[in-house]
């Protein structure tokens, strides 16, 4: 069984951005298959807007700054999805 003590020392290395990230990351991977651009538009521009209402005061700015393009990449994403 693993100690607390070793568990916090694992977590101390990642913040909020590090998680939001990786959710990110298995959404995209779970979304593939299904091959629909307007779903792949939907989380782009659905995790966007997390990482811009997030608390910058638990993450580096730059995760918050990425919330803007991944906003318009997942607009443009769905203007270009046909129907």
């Amino acid at each position: 069984m693993l100690s607390p003590l070793f568990i916090d020392t694992f977590l101390l290395d990642y913040h909020l951005g590090h998680v939001i990230l990786l959710g990110f990351a298995v959404s995209l991977l779970a979304a593939v298959p299904l091959k629909s651009q307007k779903v792949i538009a939907s989380i782009f521009a659905g995790f966007g807007t997390i990482f811009l209402v997030a608390p910058y005061t638990t993450m580096p700015q730059t995760y918050v700054l990425a919330g803007i393009p991944m906003i318009l990449i997942g607009a443009l994403l769905w203007t270009m999805a046909g129907r």
